[in-house]
């Protein structure tokens, strides 16, 4: 109780002792002295809340920051995924819904602040922790570290992305207060204070001498040891089971002097396919919550709105074995997924009332949704036989399987296709004994399909079929680790398969740019008499199916929901929403964000189902959301 006293004592001390600042000069610094934030040389406190942009519709932008404004909020927190920007190489996309400058502006606009978290390593459940793919054709990378190749990279990305932000500084007439280095660096195994100290020289080059650098760590001794260096202000993260006063006392260990800091206040926590969904209490929240502010805390609550895994963004972990991460960042956040206000948003705002003044003003509602039934899908073919619509290109040849990395598809689906080496007369083993299918493979044998293989899962299963039969085995990318040791995670086939008792050779390797062929209006714009042989009525194997969601006069947010389909990935208009996996759950619907559909033109819907689809075709379109359910099936 005594440590308790004398940390709320000495911080609220800061909030009346604090100095001052010569009138019309912006500045944010760090009082060492009175153990405070100084903005504008007075005493400051934020209350933030966390929101990435590469997760929300550009067109929401406004809307959740608004929303996140009448909660109370001061600040807002943000990651900079390196690999939504610079996805190949030396190619950088700041434009549409990565145009960051149009956030933090929008945000500035808005009356928030802004905490900058740009990495180059962000975690945040991303692919590969926001590392671009591009980076594993060095086989040997070790990245987050002083590696020469992995330096060099983030130092041409910093050089980049660095000098967009420092007109973004508040001393520079912008809204960015704080930017984080690296983050949770003592939670990696590398512990290379080079590598820190190599990040911090070029955000000070970058940024100036006066910006607040700081640090993330977890609530442990060991990541607050890895992850702090000299100035850079150590700050900390916990959520609502951790003892406070302990876990400031742990940043203060580290940080003797200054504002208390929890980065990441946790309001929710993250799926993983095959995961109950996970909700934390309301009451805990705002318990703590207030208990910190009422300690003179600067909070940032992780997550305030998680929105959408779109696409292939979503991460994975690997403790045990592999876990992707789910299509929802809903993180049971303040803000739901469609950034609706949620009962834990209002009982959050009702603990900020009690420490500073809230807009006045109603909350901004929900936005509207609609129910628009069923659509009746057709098939519009089998993978194998769409392969000149999906590889334009064709096969790379190769002796042994080649990698994701290899081959420069660093997302998605790779088909490999051989033949099989003799009779099969009697079902026989197809084993991957390293390990090596990365992430999940189909099967099939002369277009019918067999099985599957699946990392840490299942690692044989029985084919069989006649010598020269075509062997296609379709591989998924399920999302790269983006947290711990496993980061340097190669996809596709990454060791060799074995039939019986012999390796399997003599390779075609088809990259499949499925977004392309749908982003040019395939399958709608083709014929399926323009299909080739392999095309079948069966459900059962991967296939594409497409259909349209007929206008009605309204454009509104909707949940589609793929009832007794298996596992897929869904597009709409061109736009990937992400993977479904209803049998293993718990995620049951995808969130369609209403500015994608058209209110007067039939709306594409193309899903590629990769084991078996039902025979009704159907898939329904609901008015919410169901993200529990069926976990652990499949």
């Amino acid at each position: 109780m005594a440590a308790v006293l004398l940390l709320v004592a000495v911080n609220l001390a800061c909030l009346s002792v604090c100095g001052h600042v010569v009138s019309g000069e912006r500045s944010f610094s760090v009082d060492y002295k009175n153990d405070c934030f100084l903005k504008d040389g007075k005493p400051f406190q934020y209350i933030s809340g966390s929101i990435h942009y590469s997760r929300i519709p550009r067109y929401y932008w406004k809307d959740r920051l608004l929303k996140m404004y009448m909660t109370g909020l001061n600040a807002i927190q943000v990651y900079v995924p390196w690999n939504f920007h610079e996805a190949v190489q030396g190619i950088y996309n700041f434009t549409g819904d990565r145009d960051l400058e149009h956030f933090l502006d929008l945000a500035n606009q808005t009356g928030l602040l802004v905490i900058l978290r740009p990495g180059p390593y962000i975690c945040a459940e991303w692919e590969m922790g926001g590392l671009p793919a591009w980076l594993l054709q060095k086989p040997n990378i070790r990245l987050r570290s002083a590696d020469t190749d992995y330096v060099q990279a983030v130092s041409n990305w910093l050089a980049v992305l660095l000098p967009k932000l420092k007109p973004w500084l508040y001393s520079n007439g912008g809204n960015i207060i704080t930017v984080q280095v690296e983050n949770e660096y003592g939670s990696y195994y590398a512990c290379d204070y080079n590598y820190m100290r190599h990040l911090r020289t070029l955000f000070r080059f970058f940024l100036g001498e006066d910006t607040v650098l700081f640090t993330t760590d977890g609530n442990t001794d060991r990541e607050m040891m890895c992850g702090t260096l000299e100035g850079l202000y150590a700050t900390i993260d916990f959520g609502t089971d951790t003892n406070i006063t302990d876990a400031f006392n742990r940043q203060r260990r580290f940080e003797p002097r200054g504002p208390l800091v929890n980065s990441e206040f946790y309001t929710g926590w993250l799926d993983h396919w095959g995961d109950q969904h996970a909700v934390v209490d309301a009451q805990k929240v705002s318990r703590v919550l207030g208990e910190m502010l009422t300690m003179g805390a600067n909070v940032n609550m992780y997550m305030f709105e998680g929105g959408t895994n779109f696409g292939y963004w979503n991460g994975a972990d690997h403790d045990s074995r592999f876990r992707s991460v789910v299509t929802s960042y809903d993180y049971d956040a303040p803000l739901s997924e469609a950034g609706d206000p949620t009962e834990k948003l209002l009982d959050i705002r009702d603990v900020i009332k009690q420490f500073r003044d809230v807009p006045s003003g109603p909350m901004p509602p929900a936005t509207p949704k609609f129910a628009y039934g069923f659509v009746t899908l057709s098939k519009a073919g089998n993978i194998s036989g769409l392969l000149n619509i999906l590889s334009p290109p064709g096969p790379v040849k190769s002796q042994y399987p080649l990698t994701f990395e290899e081959i420069k598809q660093y997302y998605g689906y790779m088909l490999y296709q051989t033949t099989l080496p003799w009779d099969l007369s009697e079902p026989t083993p197809l084993i991957s004994p390293m390990n090596g299918v990365h992430d999940r493979a189909y099967v099939s044998v002369n277009g019918a399909f067999q099985g599957l293989l699946e990392r840490d899962t299942v690692l044989v299963m029985n084919i069989s079929g006649q010598k020269g039969d075509t062997v296609d085995i379709l591989v998924e990318n399920m999302g790269r680790v983006n947290f711990g040791s496993k980061i340097n995670d190669y996809k596709g086939l990454v060791s060799n398969l074995i039939l019986g008792k012999d390796v399997l050779t003599d390779w075609k390797i088809y990259p499949l740019d499925i977004d392309g062929a749908i982003t040019r209006g395939w399958p709608q714009s083709n014929s399926r008499q323009s299909f080739p042989a392999f095309w079948t009525e069966s459900t059962v194997g991967p296939a594409f199916y497409s259909g349209t969601l007929q206008p009605n006069g309204l454009a509104w947010d909707t949940f589609l929901k793929l009832n007794e389909w298996t596992k897929g990935q869904v597009w709409i208009n061109g736009v990937n929403l992400g993977r479904y996996w209803p049998a293993r759950g718990p995620q049951q619907t995808l969130y369609v964000p209403g500015p994608l559909l058209s209110s007067t033109q039939p709306n594409n819907i193309t899903v590629l189902e990769l084991e078996k689809a039902p025979a009704h075709l159907r898939i329904l379109f609901m008015d919410r959301p169901q993200l529990s359910g069926a976990a652990g099936k499949s």
